[in-house]
């Protein structure tokens, strides 16, 4: 310490502030409780121009009460802020930007509302912070995004404010633990407020102010696929899968992305998987919200667990059936955890099943495309190969090609894509309009899904490409040439090098896994139709109206 000089400072600057603004609606609250009818007036004091405000909003669940409430506060108050979300979904989280309410937003996905945001960011409307995957957001809330505030949305509180986040916890947990230990103020919206709580899953020391919703949060249906339609080229592609992927690397645990694709594939594991006699030796272990269309599955006895990311409407009163796959706590009710379920998809799964909008001709592929930024939500997470793996199962270490004494597996990346989507626009591009969305955002980089080298298999209608088995990019981009169809890289095929990868391995057509296109029928799915679902349920599943065709 010889010569240097101590100097004296507060350590405490953010949890002074914090009381500071605290103290301003103490006049407002009982313990921590808020009338709603107060709750613009609150976020005007509590709120300050500048802040990192956090709210929530994944794909799912929506504190859309508090949403609609920042939208309604006057910008002479507050103004300038910072969004965080991981999903921009309602109207109101851009009318905020429009108004001046805030300013810049970092953020993972778009989904209804890309369109609109690609406008306000040419129109400068909107200043772009960074597209994430899910992870990548939440590991900043306790790095260098820390906020100052959090909206989020729960299921009951009870006096003392603690919180039942219910079947949908979601990012709740992740949102609110980055801002209450770091002294940021948390604000919840509930849905009820109760004498007991069915389990405490949030503790009240966690939280600052708690306000009973006019209605309750906003959730959607988002994985619920309808079986009628599911086409007979789905069907061929899902067998292509099972025949090809699951049963040729023995993969055990994996992730399904959302798409008649993927619910193919879980309609025929009873039927075709059982043909096959693969039972007990695939798909036995999933990190996947609770699709309606793993019922016949799960109830055929195919299915050991599944952990969740978030709920499914409609799918409460049969996860809680369901102990011994899904994760629930002792009132029966799903305990889903996004930021848990990314890492459990990112390291502890056998494969990623996924799709994609665009293709490239070395097999990057994105969801952004022209006038559209949508983001990529988890799909990078878990569509890659986490180097950090030091785990081996049968599926990890079938990807080594090379034998040595360093050989090391590496996780199965599959994209599983029609080689042509809704409006014939080719899936198979020459350049990802993700490149020309950068320049036109002022992106540093290209909002990539997942990067080519990641991936280890395309499947499309036309067949598989091995693209692990590669021994260079030219026969990586011959491979993918290979099942790309008449789009502009499949028309690039050569027949012989075709012919020569299908003897060698790196492609396989149907007819190379003994499957025969005209076996592809509906009557292969196990179930066909919504009510055929809650009929395997044993009427537990309880589809929302919009499913109902009976």
């Amino acid at each position: 310490m010889s010569g240097i000089k101590k100097t004296s400072k507060s350590w405490t600057t953010r949890r002074d502030q914090k009381a500071v603004r605290l103290a301003k609606i103490d006049h407002l609250l009982k313990g921590k409780l808020l009338g709603n009818e107060h709750i613009i007036e609150a976020l005007e004091l509590l709120i300050s121009p500048g802040d990192k405000v956090v709210l929530e909003g994944d794909n799912q669940k929506q504190a859309s009460f508090l949403s609609k409430a920042l939208n309604e506060v006057s910008t002479d108050k507050i103004n300038g802020l910072h969004m965080i979300m991981s999903s921009i979904s309602r109207p109101e989280h851009l009318d905020i930007f429009e108004k001046g309410i805030a300013e810049k937003i970092d953020f993972s996905y778009a989904g209804a509302q890309s369109l609109r945001v690609s406008q306000m960011i040419e129109d400068e409307t909107l200043k772009m912070g960074e597209i994430h995957t899910y992870l990548e957001l939440y590991g900043r809330l306790f790095i260098d995004l820390i906020p100052n505030i959090a909206l989020v949305a729960a299921d009951k509180a009870d006096e003392q404010g603690n919180l039942y986040t219910g079947a949908n916890t979601e990012e709740t947990p992740t949102i609110i633990e980055a801002t209450a230990f770091k002294d940021g103020i948390v604000i919840v919206q509930v849905n009820e407020l109760v004498e007991e709580l069915p389990r405490v899953d949030i503790p009240a020391s966690w939280i600052d102010c708690i306000v009973a919703a006019d209605q309750p949060y906003q959730l959607e249906a988002l994985f619920t696929r309808d079986p009628r339609h599911i086409t007979e080229l789905q069907i061929l592609m899902a067998m292509m899968t099972i025949r090809g992927i699951y049963e040729r690397h023995s993969v055990q645990s994996l992730n399904h992305g959302i798409g008649f694709n993927t619910a193919a594939i879980e309609l025929l594991l009873p039927t075709y998987g059982e043909k096959l006699g693969l039972k007990g030796k695939i798909c036995k272990h999933w990190a996947l919200n609770p699709h309606p269309t793993l019922i016949p599955a799960i109830e055929s006895g195919w299915i050991e667990s599944v952990h969740c990311f978030g709920g499914e409407v409609g799918m409460e009163q049969y996860t809680a059936a369901r102990p011994d796959v899904f994760f629930t706590g002792r009132d029966g009710s799903l305990r889903s955890n996004r930021a848990m379920c990314q890492v459990a998809g990112q390291y502890a799964v056998d494969a990623f099943v996924g799709s994609t909008l665009q293709i490239d001709g070395e097999g990057n592929s994105s969801t952004v495309t022209s006038g559209r930024l949508s983001g990529f939500g988890g799909a990078p997470n878990m569509g890659h190969d986490p180097r950090g793996r030091r785990h081996s199962t049968p599926a990890w270490l079938d990807m080594i090609n090379e034998q040595h004494e360093l050989s090391r597996g590496r996780k199965l990346v599959v994209q599983m894509v029609e080689t042509f989507q809704s409006g014939n626009e080719p899936v198979f591009v020459e350049s990802l309009d993700a490149i020309k969305v950068a320049k036109q955002a002022g992106l540093a980089t290209a909002p990539v899904m997942i990067y080519g080298d990641d991936v280890t298999h395309v499947v499309t209608e036309e067949g598989i490409a091995y693209l692990y088995k590669a021994q260079s990019l030219d026969e990586r981009k011959a491979a993918l040439e290979a099942v790309a169809g008449v789009t502009p890289i499949g028309l690039r095929h050569n027949q012989n090098k075709v012919e020569k990868m299908r003897r060698d391995g790196l492609v396989a057509f149907p007819e190379d896994l003994q499957i025969r296109r005209t076996e592809a029928k509906r009557s292969l799915l196990a179930a066909r139709s919504v009510e055929d679902l809650v009929e395997w349920s044993d009427g537990l599943y309880n589809p929302p109206a919009k499913f109902r065709s009976w």
